[in-house]
Parts: C-alpha cells; sequence; structure tokens
C-alpha cells in the first residue's frame, strides 16, 4: 500500500465569541486557510486531486458543500472538486483521514484535508434543531427504531460530561485545575511564540484570542454548574469559536513530481465507536485499538493531544491508559484555544506536528470525542 504523507499544515487564529472572525462569512475564513496552505507549500493548486473538508452544522453561509464553495472563494481552479464531511467534532480529523486513505488508494496524489467553523455566524447545534419546524425536535426523539434501542434517555454531552465525572470520580476541583492549566500552557505557548509559524494572521489577528488571562481559582469557583446539583460548569468546558485550518496530504509519487519535503507521515489511522449516550469516552477505546494495531506503547507517543471537549473527557482517558500528563496537550487545548467544532481536529493537527518539530520528537497520536460515541485516532510520524 502507498504511503500518505503531511506536507504543510496551517491555521488561522482563533476568534472569539463576538470576536475578530465573528463578521467573516464561512466561506471566506475556510478560503483563507485554504489559500495559505497553497502558498506556503508552493505547489500548483491545479494539480490538487480533491479539497476535503470538515464542517459541523451546515446550514445558512455553511451549506452548499462548503468545501468545494471556499476553495472557490480562494481564487482556485474550478476544475477542483471538494466535498464536506460531518463526523460530528471530528470532522476535519476525519477529513485528513479520508485525504489519507485517498493517497494511499494509490488513485489520489494530492488531497487538501481542512476543516472550518464559524460559530459565531451559526451557533452550536443549530441543524440538530433546524427540523423543529417540520416536527423533528432533534435527530432521535422521533425515531421508533432509536427509542427501542437507547429510550428515552437524554443524548446531550452537558449530561454525558456529568455521566463521565461522576464515573470516574473527578471532583470539581480538580476539573477546573485541569482547565486553569490548559489557559497557562497556550498563554505561555502564546508568549513563547510556539503558535507563530502554524498561524496565518487573518482580519488584523495574528494569535488566538480566546485563552484567558484573566482566570483565576477564585473565578473558577464561582461559575454555577450547568444543571443544579452538578459540577460541570462553563468554565471546564471548550469555548464556542471560529477557525480554519488546512493541511497538504501527498502520495510518494506526489512527493516526487512536485519536488515536496513532508513534515510527517501517516503511521496509523482509525475510529471506533462506543455507547452514544455516553457520547465522550470513544477515545479510550480508540485509543487503545489504535495502538495495539500500530504495535506502540503509552511510551512511544511523544506527544499526545486529546480534544477538551470537557476537562472530565482528557482527565477519563488519561486515567484509564495511564498517559502522562506532561505529553498531553502541551500547549492547551480546546478549553483554552476554543473548539470551533468542523475545524478543531486539523487545528489539533497543525498544531501537533508543529510541537513535535519543535521539540524532535518522532510519533504524536491524536484523538477527540465525537457526536454519536465516536473517536477519531491519527498516529503521525515525523520525518
Amino acid at each position: 500500500m502507498a504511503e500518505a504523507y503531511i506536507v504543510e499544515a496551517v491555521r488561522s487564529p482563533v476568534g472569539r465569541k463576538k470576536g475578530g472572525l465573528a463578521a467573516l462569512h464561512p466561506a471566506d475564513l475556510g478560503a483563507h486557510a485554504l489559500a495559505a496552505l497553497i502558498a506556503r507549500t508552493g505547489i500548483d493548486p491545479a494539480a490538487v486531486d480533491d479539497v476535503v473538508m470538515g464542517c459541523v452544522d451546515t446550514i445558512g453561509p455553511q451549506a452548499g458543500d462548503i468545501a468545494r464553495t471556499a476553495w472557490l472563494v480562494a481564487g482556485l481552479p474550478d476544475h477542483v472538486p471538494g466535498v464536506t464531511v460531518d463526523r460530528q467534532c471530528g470532522s476535519s480529523q476525519q477529513a485528513i483521514h479520508f485525504a489519507a486513505q485517498g493517497v494511499m488508494s494509490g488513485t489520489q496524489d494530492l488531497v487538501v484535508a481542512a476543516g472550518v467553523q464559524a460559530m459565531n455566524a451559526i451557533p452550536i447545534s443549530a441543524a440538530m434543531l433546524a427540523g423543529a419546524p417540520l416536527g423533528f425536535p432533534d435527530p432521535f426523539a422521533t425515531s421508533p427504531g432509536w427509542q427501542a434501542r437507547y429510550g428515552a434517555a437524554e443524548v446531550s454531552q452537558f449530561r454525558a460530561a456529568q455521566m463521565i465525572a461522576d464515573r470516574w470520580g473527578l471532583a470539581r476541583e480538580a476539573m477546573e485545575g485541569f482547565a486553569l492549566e490548559s489557559h497557562a500552557r497556550a498563554i505561555a505557548a502564546t508568549d513563547g511564540g510556539h503558535f507563530a509559524a502554524e498561524i496565518a494572521p487573518l482580519a488584523g489577528l495574528a494569535t488566538d484570542e480566546t485563552p484567558r488571562r484573566d482566570t483565576s481559582p477564585a473565578r473558577m469557583a464561582a461559575l454555577p454548574p450547568l444543571r443544579p446539583g452538578g459540577t460541570i460548569h462553563a468554565g471546564i468546558a471548550a469555548q464556542n469559536a471560529d477557525a480554519a485550518a488546512a493541511l497538504l496530504i501527498a502520495s510518494g509519487r506526489g512527493l516526487k513530481t512536485h519536488g515536496l519535503t513532508p513534515r510527517a507521515r501517516i503511521h496509523h489511522l482509525a475510529v471506533r465507536g462506543d455507547d452514544p449516550v455516553w457520547m465522550l469516552t470513544a477515545p479510550i477505546a480508540a485509543t487503545r485499538h489504535a495502538l495495539a494495531r500500530a504495535g506502540l506503547a503509552v511510551a512511544d507517543i511523544d506527544l499526545w493531544e486529546c480534544n477538551e471537549a470537557f476537562a472530565p473527557v482528557v482527565m477519563a482517558w488519561m486515567k484509564d491508559l495511564d498517559i502522562p500528563r506532561d505529553r498531553v496537550n502541551v500547549n492547551g487545548g480546546a478549553i483554552a484555544l476554543g473548539h470551533p467544532l468542523g475545524a478543531t481536529g486539523a487545528r489539533i493537527m497543525t498544531t501537533l506536528l508543529h510541537e513535535l518539530a519543535r521539540r524532535g520528537g518522532r510519533y504524536g497520536l491524536q484523538t477527540m470525542c465525537e457526536g454519536g460515541g465516536q473517536a477519531n485516532v491519527t498516529i503521525v510520524e515525523r520525518l
């Protein structure tokens, strides 16, 4: 089987709620990352076989196959197609998988994997609620088959996060400590210039808007829980945000033909499912499965990225797999950097690749929880 290589990865800064990217059309946001990728790699965009872009809540300005729209908005050749992927929070990580698999199949040589999300323009769960006027309050409640299998149990990320905190015995204070460390790491990385090489400035922003320099244990402790008597609150959850990111995936033949030098090789791709009501636990089983299939141990992985949808998701994952905290989300995670749904997978991979290069590491592993109780795992080897 042919190998798949990551040639380059670039992202926009992450814009906060009502922040500097809020007025951008999602297609223009996505186009920025695509244009920056083409400029950095120096490739002829006409040679690209396909554009695979993750996006969630594809309604309004994010509808109509935004992968295709963003490519055209970027002024790039109109014979290059695009396809939009929705695997919920893992959409652009799955875009990387599909791009790599296209290359590994031998049918494609250059594929762009990307992600975009404009959460100021289209709020989270907008697509889930869009059917309400037509008699569908959500995607599940009116399905007899779903009811027969899962009953009327609430399907909610907030409920799932609380269930994980309770099951794994994660106290509110410990989760707040994790969240505060995420902000501290992101601020240190920003101030140290660690993100500078991966960000293509946009709309006057050259750094991420989301890390909170004024947060503190007292501020965290004062936040009300999302549910009465619960321990989950906004401070230990990912921030809604706007961002886009793009990567160029190439075959060995593509590297030679276009004179490209890869950053990394795709070492392993996996995706697994778990209970959809628990929703956020799949990274545990998926990571265990991926390591076994790849013939690697926890000690072999130099850097880990697990999306911080909620602090308990990552904390339970680390606890079950005995993954050392000092190698996980070393530059902060979504609690500090934001979680622009469809863009997060590509944003995380961009950060992981640049940090592996900065540290001289070999293997990096990325995973994230996804709606429906799913998780992607991508293992890359820096070259």
